[in-house]
């Protein structure tokens, strides 16, 4: 029973903040809000008793992704001004949009179909239990093939990135660290030898 609160609180937290995420009109509070989402559903993963996968939620994407793209949105300074402008306008068709996906989101997910009595209770886990040996297996056993994909979109991710950084731009000014590790001082420095100047004696 303070399982299943918990479960229903922690899940009004969740849609509360996603729904701020997308009707806020400052971005550094949707950053905000997006940073409690996370965190709110890896405290439903950790509810579940997937504690793994609850802790990575919080490390990957509260713990880097967030930070930094809240980082990035307070140093661009986003003018906001300009997102005020004609909002009441598209109001009533943003409002009957989101009615149809309602409607739509009510019609699947009904208790007929995704009640609690369709699902059986979870099962008593024995004392030497490790959903980190769990989701290990069956990531390297029956999704080995998914493992793989991921990592090489995330390997061609890398390497773009890379890419982007190191492209050169005409009217950029950027270091060129071979030719400074190259660089000797006879090269740069030249020691020029002249006759020391004699005073004239004054008539």
């Amino acid at each position: 029973m303070v399982e299943l609160i918990f479960f229903y609180a922690l899940s009004a937290v969740l849609l509360g903040s996603a729904i701020g995420v997308i009707s806020v009109r400052n971005p550094v509070h949707a950053a905000l809000l997006l940073v409690l989402t996370f965190f709110t559903a890896a405290q439903l993963w950790i509810l579940l008793r997937a504690e793994f996968l609850g802790i990575a939620l919080i490390l990957v994407y509260v713990g880097a992704v967030m930070v930094l793209f809240l980082f990035v949105v307070m140093m661009l300074d986003i003018n906001t001004a300009p997102l005020r402008e004609g909002f009441t306008r598209y109001l009533p068709a943003g409002l009957l949009v989101a009615a149809v996906m309602a409607a739509q989101m009510i019609a699947v997910l009904s208790a007929r179909n995704f009640g609690f009595d369709q699902f059986s209770a979870p099962a008593d886990l024995p004392a030497g239990y490790s959903n980190t040996r769990d989701v290990a297996e069956l990531l390297f056993s029956k999704y080995l093939m998914a493992v793989q994909v991921a990592a090489l979109v995330l390997i061609v991710a890398v390497v773009a990135a890379l890419a982007l950084t190191l492209r050169r731009r005409e009217g950029v000014r950027s270091q060129d660290v071979d030719a400074q590790v190259a660089v000797r001082k006879t090269d740069r420095l030249r020691v020029v030898k002249m006759p020391s100047e004699k005073k004239v004696p004054q008539a």
